[in-house]
């Protein structure tokens, strides 16, 4: 038996046991956790490269959240029955743990650093994205990677009134009128997501720290762990520019960085960087240096050099003189303009430009079978509602290669499209599968919350019935010791360059997504408040520009919109309606034209651009699904004629019935023939069913021909011929069966 020198911890956290483990898995791993919380479990690893990595300049985090298909008994669709690619969850949900502890590592860090979290159990009641943070936190604590941590998550519910911590994985979807992931220190707040039912700014707040007060207990817990089998931290080198080559940069391009950081165009301010940082390179590279490195070796921290200086003037410039770099003042909102209807043809579009922030979203609705299809740990299930968000090369007017969605796009097309959700008709009302696209076209920060701008005028453009419209903005902070200020709707440099960036969507009633990042070590409750005020403000501003352009969604759907009719049939028929092998219901979209989804309670959607088609449709299905009560009236087509009666075809063909011949007027008449002929349309009453067949009548029904005996007498003539025809056949076949018998 092994003999692993294991420390384990165990508690109560929330109303769960938590399990916590080192010493026994991946200990080759520079720091590795295994955690069971509940019955779901997951292993967190930490490593580190022993160099650092040569000419970078930012720390080269990497975290990967894989979810094994086993941990919840499942075995992977597709060809090649193994895990592949990460799922959009898996993808987000690693984007938010490098979010929470990117701020903690030292500045100048550049070794490798890799987080990699394996769900290995997952009992359907607890979620393992609330371990990811905090598996990563101790991970890195108890290895020797330099870490300012510990830190750790949780989320919070809102559930009948109060909040709750942690609460299970499906009350957060069905009953919970928030979802919010906060991550902390013991502390501060380093990292917000959340998706919330128009809560207010007050309630959003609760509810941060509320979670962070569970949060200090997973803090302490990591303390005690740390204390028992931490290592002691490396000596790593970190990358800092030379005092000598800072002092020579600033000394000769100090004016004219400070001069560049003040002028309004993002494009006109950024060709004035690149011509001082040319001029600087060009005249540094020409100096014979003895007392420094060669140029060569050099080069890298003349610019870094330069870039820390835009960095400290435009920080000094807002803080000390409360002066951006585009002249506005510290709550003031860029410049906003909204237009529809910008694109033909499309179900909804929208332009919306903040400065030089620009998203055009536009909208497609569609049918059941439109829905995507999302098939991870838990139970499979179908989304009617996803926001796809683009980020070109040419939106910051440079050259690139388009590929596959990055982590960047997924995550805030995902804040978009949760800011959006919560204002969405319910299924029953609006049966449509809804996709927003949202391209940026320009983006001089905050282009998340441009997308909800343009994605929501689209919706109202294209006749959604949203309940309220919704608007975000991005706040920003730069703070140096005591001193700081809260900024209204950042631009793409006073991102880069500032403490925080603070996403803020909602309605006019409250708040319906949130996020939060930070560069420093966390943010108290006092800076958060002052943000969610001023985010508030600078919505209600932007929504009243938006109502301008247009004030509630269009009663009328996109002429190009399809139609969707629904309504339910009995369980039980619904065999019936897709037939053997789905011959029934193929047969139904091949002659209507139209699209048909079928749910296990018996919803019928029927999806055309066309109103009869959807008519038509509608006639077939409920002619198989209702069995006619007597008395009820139907047109329906002469299909046979008899002698003693003819054969009526009702509810588009489905059900066909016979009307005697006693039952065609209120008179008497010899032959069918007298009134009809073969597919002509009847009005016709049901009498009910005889013997398993249906009787219908047209006795006394409006809309019916009257008897006229020579009407049809060529159609009786060649009946009558028909008739005899076909008994001589018989006979003659029965001769010569007989024949062939006894030859």
């Amino acid at each position: 038996m092994h003999n692993f020198n294991i420390t384990r911890r165990e508690t109560d956290f929330c109303g769960r046991k938590l399990i916590v483990e080192t010493g026994k898995m991946a200990k080759q791993a520079n720091g590795s956790v295994f955690i069971q919380y509940g019955e779901t479990a997951v292993l967190v690893t930490a490593t580190m490269s022993k160099e650092p990595a040569e000419d970078q300049d930012f720390f080269p985090l990497t975290v990967d959240y894989i979810e094994k298909m086993y941990a919840a008994g499942k075995i992977p669709g597709g060809f090649f029955k193994r895990e592949s690619k990460p799922s959009t969850d898996a993808t987000l949900m690693a984007r938010v743990i490098d979010r929470s502890i990117r701020p903690l590592f030292p500045e100048g860090f550049r070794n490798q650093v890799h987080i990699v979290v394996t769900v290995l159990s997952f009992d359907g009641v607890t979620d393992p994205s609330t371990m990811g943070v905090f598996g990563a936190s101790l991970a890195l604590s108890i290895s020797d990677i330099p870490f300012n941590g510990p830190i750790a998550s949780v989320t919070v519910g809102y559930i009948d009134n109060q909040f709750v911590v942690n609460p299970h994985f499906n009350e957060i979807e069905t009953q919970s009128k928030l979802n919010l992931t906060v991550a902390g220190s013991e502390s501060s707040i380093v990292m917000i997501e959340s998706a919330a039912s128009e809560l207010s700014e007050e309630m959003m707040l609760d509810a941060v720290f509320t979670g962070h007060k569970e949060i200090q207990k997973l803090c302490a817990l990591q303390q005690d762990f740390i204390s028992a089998c931490g290592k002691e931290k490396v000596e790593v080198v970190l990358d800092s520019i030379p005092e000598e080559i800072m002092n020579k940069v600033e000394n000769a391009f100090g004016a004219k960085i400070a001069e560049a950081a003040v002028i309004f165009g993002k494009q006109e301010r950024q060709d004035a960087f690149d011509a001082a940082e040319a001029e600087m390179v060009e005249m540094f590279s020409q100096q014979e240096d003895t007392d420094l490195s060669p140029w060569e070796e050099t080069e890298r921290y003349y610019k870094m050099a330069f870039d820390e200086l835009i960095r400290r003037y435009v920080r000094d410039s807002i803080l000390r003189k409360q002066h951006r770099v585009d002249g506005r003042g510290t709550d003031d909102i860029r410049e906003i303009t909204c237009e529809i209807d910008v694109l033909p043809r499309v179900h909804g579009s929208a332009l919306f430009t903040r400065g030089e922030t620009q998203s055009l979203g536009t909208l497609t609705l569609g049918g059941g079978t439109d829905e995507q299809v999302i098939d991870g740990l838990e139970t499979e299930y179908k989304k009617s509602f996803y926001l796809h968000y683009n980020f070109p090369p040419y939106s910051v007017g440079e050259v690139g290669r388009i590929g596959p969605t990055g982590r960047r796009e997924l995550g805030h097309g995902n804040l978009a499209e949760r800011a959006l959700k919560a204002v969405l008709p319910d299924k029953d009302s609006f049966p449509y599968t809804i996709r927003i696209v949202a391209d940026t076209l320009e983006s001089n920060g905050s282009s998340s919350m441009a997308s909800i701008c343009s994605g929501c005028l689209a919706l109202m453009a294209g006749g959604v019935p949203i309940k309220a419209p919704v608007a975000g903005i991005a706040m920003g902070l730069i703070m140096e010791g005591e001193d700081y200020v809260v900024l209204t709707d950042i631009m793409g440099l006073e991102d880069h360059l500032g403490d925080m960036d603070f996403k803020c969507a909602g309605t006019r009633e409250g708040i319906t997504a949130m996020q939060m990042d930070i560069k420093i070590s966390g943010i108290t409750r006092e800076i958060m408040q002052i943000a969610l005020n001023k985010a508030k403000s600078a919505r209600f501003k932007i929504l009243d520009i938006m109502a301008e352009c247009i004030a509630e969604p269009r009663s009328e759907l996109a002429p190009w919109a399809p139609r969707i009719e629904s309504f339910k049939v009995p369980i039980d028929k619904i065999g019936e309606i897709i037939g053997p092998g789905g011959k029934m219901i193929k047969s139904i979209i091949e002659e209507c034209q139209v699209q048909i989804d079928i749910q296990d309670d018996g919803t019928v959607r029927i999806l055309s651009p066309d109103k009869e088609s959807i008519n038509k449709a509608k006639s077939i299905i409920k002619g198989i699904a209702v069995d006619p009560v007597a008395g009820d009236m139907f047109e329906g087509q002469v299909t046979r004629i008899e002698p003693y009666g003819i054969f009526v075809k009702i509810l588009g063909g489905t059900k066909e019935g016979m009307v005697h011949i006693s039952e065609m007027y209120t008179g008497r008449i010899n032959h069918p023939l007298d009134m009809v002929k073969l597919g002509d349309k009847v009005q016709v009453r049901t009498l009910g069913m005889d013997k398993g067949k249906l009787s219908l009548s047209m006795k006394g029904v409006a809309g019916n021909p009257e008897p006229h005996p020579d009407a049809h007498r060529e159609e009786q003539q060649n009946y009558h011929q028909q008739n005899r025809d076909d008994r001589n056949r018989g006979r003659n076949s029965g001769r010569n069966d007989y024949h062939r018998h006894h030859r």
